[in-house]
């Protein structure tokens, strides 16, 4: 509770105010003035709190929900919703993003749907799968990362002998608190079994610079089905080497970072998610940072750390960790660490509540 708004000017206890709120109880009010602190705090004090998923855990329960639970009509995938624990047993990783680990097991089928709400897929390691999207089969190999707009058809087949998993990231909490979600099945078969290097949506707008005449017209999320590691990984080198010969390429001093964007725009992939990937020299500790909204990062490579709200925690490959609404966070380098991060920046930046603080300074 804030003190300093709610202990001053409070009433004197008495039948007579005791009545009232009696009164307002009974026909569904509240009176501002007894809880102003909680609604309107002096900064954000979110629900949700930090917290860190290995990913060696994870890939365990993952393997053993391969055995157990089938993937098929109903309950439609396997995947896993990391729950903060702050937030009393959703599974939301933050009020408004949804992360889970997915496993599809050895030939297997996850069968064709479409929702309104944004996601994607990150692959940590792996291959095998492709993710058919609107009948535009996607391969997903390690370090891609995959896109699935809101209201896209979309499913997944298996067609290697071994299991693959990956990370799921969606604005389910964000579209279940606003009431604006549908829901449509779609084929029990995905619509098309082929599996192309490269997807159809890549083949026509993965050229650097350029851009189809076909496509004049301005998408509310990407085009681009499959954003490629070797792209990520040549143009954070690249940024890295320049910073060698003297030219300021990078955010911060061996701090190489780059966003997905769409194309047709300039902006962000989805309009309700941002996705970047960051890279760190060895030894190289990033500013504390506060920021309004929520992120989330999974270690890619390397071994480091992660501050969260002044707490140390080691991370290795895989691992996971959300950084809720205005907790401090930075990255602390122990080899070199390769991070890919999401966050709801998007939706923050539109409804112009977004903030940042770096070392103690806003900017």
């Amino acid at each position: 509770m804030d003190t300093l708004s709610h202990n001053a000017m409070q009433p004197a206890d008495t039948p007579a105010l005791r009545q009232l709120y009696a009164d307002f109880k009974t026909n569904h009010l509240n009176p501002l003035w007894t809880q102003i602190g909680d609604l309107m705090p002096r900064h954000p004090k979110p629900r949700a709190v930090p917290h860190v998923w290995q990913w060696a855990t994870l890939g365990k329960l993952a393997a053993a929900s391969g055995e157990l639970v089938p993937v098929g009509r109903g309950g439609e995938r396997r995947a896993i919703g990391l729950a903060n624990p702050g937030l009393g047993g959703e599974a939301y990783i933050s009020p408004t993003l949804w992360c889970a680990i997915q496993y599809l097991g050895p030939r297997e089928t996850a069968p064709e749907h479409r929702h309104s709400q944004n996601a994607f897929r990150f692959v940590v390691e792996g291959e095998g799968v492709w993710t058919v999207v609107n009948g535009d089969p996607v391969r997903m190999s390690r370090g891609d990362f995959l896109l699935t707009p809101g209201w896209c058809f979309h499913g997944h087949h298996n067609q290697t002998d071994a299991p693959m998993m990956w990370i799921d990231g969606l604005d389910i909490p964000f579209s279940f608190m606003n009431d604006v979600g549908f829901f449509e099945f779609g084929a029990d078969r995905v619509t098309d079994y082929s599996t192309p290097n490269f997807s159809r949506g890549e083949r026509l707008w993965s050229h650097p610079g350029l851009r189809p005449l076909s496509g004049l017209q301005n998408t509310v999320s990407s085009p681009i089905g499959a954003y490629r590691w070797e792209h990520t990984d040549r143009a954070l080198t690249e940024q890295l080497l320049l910073e060698e010969e003297g030219v300021p390429a990078t955010v911060g001093q061996g701090h190489a970072a780059v966003r997905y964007i769409n194309p047709t725009t300039g902006g962000d992939v989805m309009p309700t998610i941002r996705a970047e990937f960051h890279r760190l020299r060895a030894g190289v500790q990033t500013p504390v940072r506060r920021e309004v909204g929520s992120t989330v990062f999974q270690v890619f490579s390397g071994r480091g750390a992660v501050v969260l709200g002044g707490i140390t925690h080691k991370l290795d490959k895989g691992d996971i960790f959300v950084a809720p609404s205005w907790v401090s966070w930075s990255l602390q380098a122990e080899t070199p660490f390769d991070l890919f991060r999401f966050s709801d920046a998007p939706i923050m930046e539109r409804l112009h509540f977004d903030r940042t603080m770096i070392d103690g300074v806003e900017s």
